[in-house]
């Protein structure tokens, strides 16, 4: 009996000594692990920080992801789609041939993110909606989205505040489940230092003794805005008022109005696609107007072309171009509207 009681208390003795070496040898594996994931954040920081655009990319051989498809997941993400336009369809029609085998631009948001951004940052109406570009070529599917850094830079917003990180996180979780097995592409090129501002401003004085009822001032304004625009090419693929859909419902009454619009020229787009498909990360425009009630002006404004030509190393003149000549067509309007 004592000998089986002295074996039992070996076996004990040894399972202990065991499991102390042990011990250390996990602990350091774990530390080890956590060293590699922190080391790859930063690493994943260093590249948000050089680039403004993400693509996300996927295998598609079976033609299993599409437009489609691709909406479905971020409609359940919490990031709906409000359009998903095909340009192939208008391309088509006006241009000899089209670049892609799919080429979409479409628009999403989150209302809540939405909402605490501009409830701290007005002018992040020219971030909303976001925007993105879908596109096939060969057989793989990709999404072009604004970085965290891109989001952060274009709307002047510190790239550590709280609502905007969610926000970005959010974008990759639904590009996670829109495209499981797909991944950030390495793009060729960092963003280049523009030379211009990134972001267009407008602002209007209001007499308040002329206009009492500030809805029919906003939409006399976008009637006469809208009126100068289409016949040189400009579309309107989507329109938000935020104070009707996102602001009455949160109870939250700062502004008279806040409007965004979402604009697109063919003429632009069609030829900055073929070389950078990419730049539908900008695609289409928002353009935003909106009135405090604490202030007696209107404030307009949406983000430079420049960000598209610094955020994907823009060279080419048939690129450059139309860009620039889009925006002074839209300044030149916005400019003698307010004279």
């Amino acid at each position: 009996m004592k000998n089986i009681y002295k074996l039992l208390f070996v076996s004990i003795l040894i399972a202990f000594i065991t499991g102390c070496e042990k011990a250390p040898t996990d602990t350091k594996t774990q530390v080890e692990t956590e060293k590699k994931e922190v080391a790859a954040t930063k690493e994943a920081i260093k590249k948000d920080l050089k680039q403004s655009i993400q693509v996300f990319t996927a295998d598609n051989k079976d033609g299993k992801i599409t437009t489609k498809s691709i909406e479905a997941a971020f409609d359940e993400a919490g990031v709906p789609i409000g359009v998903n336009n095909n340009m192939n369809s208008p391309f088509s029609q006006r241009f000899p041939k089209v670049h892609y085998k799919v080429y979409n631009l479409a628009v999403f948001q989150n209302s809540d993110l939405t909402l605490k951004l501009i409830k701290k940052y007005p002018n992040f109406g020219a971030l909303t909606p976001l925007t993105m570009s879908i596109w096939s070529d060969g057989d793989s599917m990709n999404i072009s989205t604004l970085s965290l850094f891109g989001m952060s830079r274009a709307g002047e917003i510190p790239m550590d505040d709280a609502d905007l990180i969610a926000y970005a996180e959010l974008v990759k979780s639904a590009l996670l489940k829109a495209m499981p097995h797909g991944s950030f592409k390495e793009l060729p090129y960092e963003d280049a230092r523009p030379t211009e501002s990134l972001a267009t401003n407008f602002e209007v004085e209001i007499d308040v003794e002329e206009v009492t009822d500030f809805t029919t001032y906003k939409e006399d304004f976008q009637a006469e805005f809208e009126a100068e625009m289409e016949p040189i090419g400009f579309l309107f693929p989507n329109y938000i008022n935020l104070q009707e859909e996102i602001f009455d419902e949160a109870g939250y009454d700062a502004y008279d109005f806040y409007d965004t619009y979402s604009i697109c020229k063919f003429d632009v787009i069609y030829p900055v696609s073929k070389d950078h498909p990419e730049a539908g990360a900008w695609a289409p425009c928002s353009f935003y107007m909106y009135k405090k009630k604490d202030e007696n002006v209107m404030r307009m404004g949406f983000l430079s072309v420049e960000n598209w030509i610094s955020s994907t190393n823009m060279k080419d003149k048939e690129s450059m171009n139309p860009l620039r000549e889009a925006q002074n067509m839209i300044e030149t309007i916005i400019n003698e509207m307010i004279e």
